[in-house]
C-alpha cells in the first residue's frame, strides 16, 4: 500500500469514527441507551456495524465517549461560595439546558450498565464533591457537597425526566430563588 493510500484510509477512518460518534450522540440523546442499537448508529452514520465496534470497542464505550457531562459546572463551582446555590440553579436552567437535559436523560437511562453508572458517579464526584468539599467550612463538608450534587440531580430529574408541570412552568427566577436558597443552605452549613 502506498503512503498516499494509507493516509487516505486513515483520514477516511477518522471521518467514519466522527460520523459514528455524531450519530451515536444524536440517537442516545433522542432514544436513550437501551433503545439505541449498534446497527441503528451504524445506519445513521452510513457505516458498517462492524466499524462501530472496531472504532469504539463496545456500545458502552461508544456511549461513554460520546455522552459527556464532566466539566459542566466548573465555572460555577470555582466561583464565590456566597452565591453558589443560585448560580448553580441558574446555570443548569439557562446554559444550554436542552443539551444538559438530553445528556442527563441518556446517562440516567443507561445506569443499568455498571460502567455507565460508575462514570456517572465519577462525573458527580468531579463536578461537585471534589471542587466543593475542600472549600466548605463547618461540619460535614463532604456530606454537604454530596447533598449539593444530589440536589442538582433531583432538579435535573424533576425537569428532564419527570417533566414536573409546576417546576417546568415556573420561571427561571423563581426556581433560582427557591431552589437556589435550599442549595445555599447546604453550602453555608
Amino acid at each position: 500500500m502506498t503512503e498516499a493510500a494509507a493516509s487516505s484510509r486513515s483520514g477516511s477512518g477518522a471521518l467514519t469514527k466522527e460520523a459514528i460518534g455524531t450519530a451515536a450522540r444524536r440517537l442516545f440523546a433522542r432514544q436513550g441507551y437501551a433503545a439505541t442499537s449498534v446497527r441503528a448508529i451504524a445506519a445513521e452514520a452510513g457505516a458498517d456495524p462492524a466499524l462501530v465496534i472496531r472504532h469504539f470497542g463496545s456500545k458502552e464505550r461508544l456511549f461513554l465517549e460520546t455522552v459527556a457531562i464532566e466539566g459542566r459546572f466548573d465555572h460555577v463551582t470555582s466561583g464565590p461560595l456566597e452565591s453558589l446555590g443560585a448560580r448553580l440553579v441558574e446555570s443548569l436552567l439557562t446554559e444550554a439546558p436542552e443539551l444538559t437535559f438530553s445528556t442527563w436523560r441518556a446517562m440516567l437511562r443507561a445506569t443499568d450498565s455498571d460502567l455507565v453508572r460508575s462514570r456517572l458517579i465519577a462525573a458527580m464526584e468531579e463536578m461537585f464533591i471534589e471542587p466543593l468539599a475542600p472549600r466548605l467550612s463547618g461540619p460535614d463538608p463532604e456530606l454537604r457537597a454530596r447533598l449539593v450534587a444530589a440536589a442538582i440531580s433531583g432538579l435535573l430529574d424533576a425537569v428532564a425526566i419527570l417533566a414536573d408541570r409546576l417546576i417546568v412552568e415556573a420561571s427561571v427566577e423563581q426556581l433560582v430563588d427557591l431552589y437556589g436558597r435550599s442549595i445555599q443552605a447546604l453550602v453555608d452549613g
